[in-house]
Order: structure tokens, then C-alpha cells, then sequence
């Protein structure tokens, strides 16, 4: 049973004193009003099926063995300085195309770009269709176009760009391996050269202005964006 009193906060006699979102200016009115904002100790044990907890979407460009572009959607992307370290399938057709031929682009799309990005989604550039993808997706020759993007010519590897993503990094993969399960492949591309979106770097300057780029993020399998600036490191090169 809850109980209130003019100026204090909200009580429940089972799980004692529930911060009151009216009383206190610091709780996120978004949030459950009986979710205390500081993490109960005893958390709960649960199976999800995926552990996508929110990374960037790339869009990887390579090349076919005929020469015309795969472009393939993909969350699970990182940076370790000019390395990038990619997670993919390793039935893929991108990782096909990266034992053969190594070069590729990484292209980061902006959030509003995440229907382009999602019209990707149940396409495959394998034919005939791997049988664990039979029935979900479907081969498609060019996806550039079934995406409504535009390619652009690269100036270091042979794979075009995404012309309308706001960061494009040609790269060539170092090293590639199973990892530990033996269902993916862990890429290692070593970045040549990063094409920027003169409107997101900061003026005279070779740095990315976190102000004015977002990834678009994936996150449980849902798209968003970044909110508002919480702090930087202590290492950024862009103080505000």
C-alpha cells in the first residue's frame, strides 16, 4: 500500500521509500515512477537470444567476383586506433567476398538513414540462398540500388562508397579468423583513408565534431540516435 504526505516522497510499505518524479528534479519523468533510479542489487538472470546492447550500424561495401559492389548492413563494429575490428557470418557473402578480396568500405550512415539501412536488412548478395536464410531473406543483385543509395568511386580500394553516408573509411582486411563459436568471422581492416562530411569536422581541424555527428545506433535490434552530451574524456581534443 503507498502512502503520501505533502513534501515528502512516496512510500510503499513492501519496498520502502519510491523517489517522487514531482519532488525530485534529477529523476527522468520517462522512467517508471516506482523503478528506484539507483540499480537494486539483486538483478534477475535471463537468456536473451541476441546481445546486440547498442553499437554502430556500418554499411560494408566489397566487391564481387564478377567486380560489381555487395553492400551489406552490420552492427557489430569497433575501433582499436586505424583498426577496425568486424564480426560477421561466416556463410556471408561479405566475408565470401573478403577471403578473396580483401578491400572493403566502411561506411556510417547517420540516424535518419536507418530505412536505407533496413531496406538492406533481408537481402543477401548469395545465390542460391544460404539454407539457414532460405525463407527470411532473399538474393539481391544490386543493393545500391534497392536501398536507394548512391555508389561512389573510392580513391584507394576498388569497392565504391555510399555516397550519402556522412563517414566513409576505405580499409583492406589484415587478418581474418574464426571466432569462437566457428559461426562467424572476426575481420581486422586496417583503415587508408577516412572521407568526412565537411559539416560534421571541425573547422581547421582533422577531428569529427561530436556535436554534429551521430551514429545510428542498433540497439536489441531497434535504430536510435544519440541523446544530448552527458561529459567527455579526459583525453578528447574537442572540449566544449
Amino acid at each position: 500500500m503507498n502512502t503520501m504526505t505533502p513534501g515528502s516522497t512516496r512510500t510503499d510499505t513492501s519496498a520502502g521509500p519510491v523517489p517522487d518524479p514531482d519532488l525530485d528534479p534529477n529523476l527522468d519523468p520517462n522512467l517508471d515512477p516506482n523503478l528506484d533510479p539507483v540499480p537494486d542489487p539483486d538483478h534477475v538472470a535471463i537468456a536473451p537470444s541476441i546481445l546486440y546492447f547498442g553499437t554502430p550500424v556500418v554499411l560494408l561495401s566489397t566487391e564481387n567476383e564478377d567486380g560489381t559492389p555487395n553492400l551489406a548492413p552490420m552492427s557489430s563494429a569497433w575501433a582499436l586506433g586505424q583498426v577496425i575490428v568486424l564480426g560477421m557470418g561466416a556463410e556471408a557473402q561479405t566475408a565470401h567476398n573478403l577471403r578473396s578480396r580483401p578491400e572493403l568500405v566502411i561506411n556510417l550512415p547517420a540516424p535518419t538513414q536507418w530505412p536505407a539501412v533496413e531496406q538492406l536488412a533481408p537481402l543477401t548478395g548469395r545465390t542460391p540462398v544460404p539454407d539457414h536464410k532460405q525463407g527470411v531473406f532473399r538474393f539481391e543483385r544490386d543493393k545500391f540500388a534497392a536501398a536507394g543509395l548512391r555508389p561512389e568511386p573510392s580513391e584507394l580500394v576498388r569497392p565504391p562508397r555510399v555516397a550519402e553516408c556522412p563517414l566513409q573509411l576505405e580499409a583492406r582486411a589484415a587478418r581474418i579468423q574464426p571466432d569462437a563459436s566457428g559461426g562467424f568471422l572476426i575481420v581486422e581492416a586496417h583503415v587508408l583513408k577516412v572521407h568526412a562530411d565537411p559539416r560534421i569536422v571541425v573547422p581547421g581541424s582533422q577531428h569529427v565534431d561530436p556535436a554534429r555527428w551521430s551514429p545510428l545506433i542498433y540497439n536489441f535490434r531497434h535504430y536510435y540516435g544519440l541523446g544530448p552530451e552527458l561529459g567527455h574524456s579526459f583525453r578528447t581534443q574537442t572540449p566544449r
